[in-house]
């Protein structure tokens, strides 16, 4: 059974820094999608980055609303992967979920939840003053 454990979400002000990590245990999918959605209340899932073997290597990517200000890497010897987000901001308010695909995404499917064989709990992240 795959597991993935998240870790480091929190509070901050306006233009904070925080890191999230998202370990996932049971098996080793280097060859997969690793990385993270968010979901603000009373709004839908939405795709925030991912780290995706691209069958010749490894590449990201990243939602519009987070490109520059967060940073996904992936240690594959930790099957971990982490979100660094900086210059945070009150709308990226929202409950932050790991996700991992065992497959190889075309990037047209990268932001669609179903394709993703594994979620963590959720940790939340608040921006507020």
């Amino acid at each position: 059974q795959v597991q993935l454990a998240e870790s480091g979400g929190g509070s901050v002000q306006p233009g904070g820094s925080l890191r999230l990590s998202c370990a996932a245990s049971g098996r080793t999918f280097n060859n997969g999608v690793m990385g993270w959605f968010r979901q603000a209340p009373g709004k839908e899932r939405q795709f925030v980055a991912v780290h995706r073997w691209s069958g010749g290597g490894y590449d990201t990517y990243y939602s519009d609303d987070v490109r520059g200000r967060f940073s996904i890497s992936r240690d594959k010897t930790k099957n971990t992967v982490y979100l660094q987000m900086n210059n945070l901001k009150t709308e990226d308010t929202a409950v932050y979920s790991c996700a991992l695909s065992s497959r190889r995404l075309i990037v047209s499917r990268l932001g669609v939840t179903g394709d993703y064989d594994y979620w963590g709990q959720g940790t939340q992240i608040t921006v507020s003053s």
